[in-house]
């Protein structure tokens, strides 16, 4: 039984869904318009600011199509409402990020500094130099970007340098030892 599946999502102020044919769901909100293609076989429902989804038996691809299309709907619906936004922190001396025009770049211990220019939609900030902030609409492209910088210089367990999400805990190694 889906508990997720099966939850009614609210609607806030400003927000209004669309369902189209093949079940093509349109959400516009005051941040922006989102829109992404479901399965035929789930059932959504739109009703007195209320969005429901429905499944037509209890096959386990139904099961699980049911739980995952209510919560990616909910988070177009928080996206458009609120936003989405994820937070990277650089550690290790000299890292640093700076933004150049719309671009990010980052100075990451490479002969050469790093340049990442963000897709449509995606908002790239930087409040301090060893701090980036991702924001946009969609929880997936949010995600990706915000994986994609960390990816650049992933956090290593000896010194514990590199890029990684705020709050992310980084497991260290003990080093060499000698004799």
């Amino acid at each position: 039984m889906s508990r997720i599946g099966n939850k009614h999502l609210e609607l806030p102020s400003g927000v209004t869904v669309e369902k189209k044919d093949n079940n093509v769901v349109t959400v516009k909100g005051p941040k922006g318009e989102l829109t992404r293609s479901f399965s035929p076989d789930m059932k959504i429902n739109i009703e007195d600011n209320k969005v429901t989804v429905e499944r037509p038996s209890d096959h386990k691809d139904h099961k699980s199509l049911h739980g995952t299309t209510a919560s990616i709907i909910g988070n177009m619906i928080e996206g458009v409402s609120n936003g989405y936004q994820k937070a990277l922190e650089l550690v290790g001396v000299g890292y640093r990020a700076n933004k150049s025009g719309n671009k990010l770049v980052l100075n990451v211990g490479y002969s050469h500094p790093v340049e990442i220019v963000p897709e449509q939609g995606i908002e790239i900030e930087v409040p301090a130099n060893t701090k980036v902030v991702v924001k946009g609409i969609d929880k997936e492209r949010v995600g990706a970007v915000a994986a994609n910088i960390r990816s650049v210089r992933l956090p290593e367990p000896y010194k514990g340098k590199g890029i990684r999400y705020e709050g992310e805990y980084v497991r260290r190694k003990e080093g060499k030892t000698g004799k």
